[in-house]
């Protein structure tokens, strides 16, 4: 019962299929392989559009810092949540990709940012005083930190009133697969449409061996040569990105990667049934893969003893992550173990 991570789990049989067939013949390096040609065909229907430019990386705390650092340049400021993964996970990697950028950090309930907190931080930029550190791009998160969703319109209304400003919107989707079964939008919906310039998706939680994708929309495709740059400078241009192209095609085609993360989120609900049937309170709402349990330090050591895997989180709640490879059976294991007899 690894609920750890959704990263814990296997990739899925259609990669390693996938990357099997990549694995004959030769095909031209850096990114010019044939894959890659198929990759943006599936994009382009995935996102509605084939207005955008797109690479591969293998990480995403490299997606995220690559494409930020073509956003904001080192004397600026990227604003995000207090509980970003930008500020949180990734040991500074956008200061460290940007050359020096700062992030700017605002409040909100459930790693979402607070709408009058965000307000204020766009009343108060003065990109004119020379003492300030002016914001030059926003980073939301969808599925956030604490497995909360955005709505399409809500990101909308975010730019909205960012008008005006200058700032470039990015979208850190490690799990955007997740946020867009559960609010029901389409990728298209949840990104440029919603006025998102760059998005980062994740195929690696989802189901990929390790694969992301940095989509450049509209006005930001002119970052596609500095995007390019970066990546070489930094050892995200593989010679071999027909392996990473592979995972892309197979968790895009026919839809795999919402089809995994699906059934992740189904998984999640049954296991956050499973706790509130046992009176165990959930420090957030559950809108994707993720749950987040209250628990008692006695349930706590029961399921550790049982053999379940999860991750303690800031504020006191215990994290549980769903997978593609979750089984009913896991989670039918943890219900029996919250409702076993002698627990008071």
């Amino acid at each position: 019962m690894n609920f750890g991570s959704d990263t814990t789990a296997p990739a899925h049989p259609r990669v390693l299929e996938a990357l099997a067939r990549a694995n004959t013949g030769t095909q031209p390096s850096y990114g010019d392989d044939a894959g890659m040609s198929r990759v943006r065909t599936v994009l382009a229907q995935t996102f509605e559009t084939e207005d955008f430019d797109f690479w591969l990386v293998a990480s995403g705390t490299a997606a995220n810092a690559i494409a930020l650092a073509c956003l904001c340049p080192s004397t600026g400021a990227i604003l995000c949540h207090r509980e970003a993964h930008i500020e949180r996970d990734e040991r500074g990697a956008p200061g460290f990709f940007t050359g020096g950028a700062q992030l700017r950090l605002v409040p909100g309930f459930g790693a979402r940012i607070d709408p009058a907190a965000f307000a204020a931080a766009v009343d108060e930029h003065n990109p004119g005083f020379v003492h300030e550190t002016p914001v030059h791009a926003v980073s939301l998160t969808n599925l956030t930190e604490c497995g909360t969703a955005y709505q399409p319109a809500e990101i909308a209304a975010f730019v909205r009133r960012a008008s005006g400003t200058g700032f470039w919107f990015h979208l850190d989707g490690a799990r955007l697969g997740n946020a867009l079964v559960s609010t029901g939008a389409s990728p298209a919906e949840m990104s440029w449409k919603a006025g998102i310039d760059v998005l980062t998706l994740g195929l690696t939680k989802t189901g990929a061996m390790g694969c992301e994708i940095i989509l450049l929309f509209g006005k930001a495709r002119d970052k596609m040569q500095e995007l390019r740059i970066r990546a070489k400078r930094a050892g995200h241009m593989p010679a071999k990105m027909r392996y990473l192209s592979a995972q892309a095609e197979a968790m895009l085609t026919g839809g795999l990667w919402l089809e995994l993360a699906g059934h992740a989120n189904a998984m999640a609900q049954e296991l956050a049934g499973a706790f509130t049937e046992a009176g165990v309170d959930l420090a957030y709402p559950p809108d994707g893969n993720e749950v987040f349990a209250l628990l008692g330090a006695q349930d706590g050591e029961a399921l550790k003893a049982a053999g379940a895997r999860f991750y303690a989180w800031p504020g006191g709640s215990s994290r549980f992550v769903c997978s593609w490879a979750t089984s009913p059976e896991e989670i039918a294991v943890l219900r029996a173990v919250l409702n076993r007899p002698q627990r008071v």
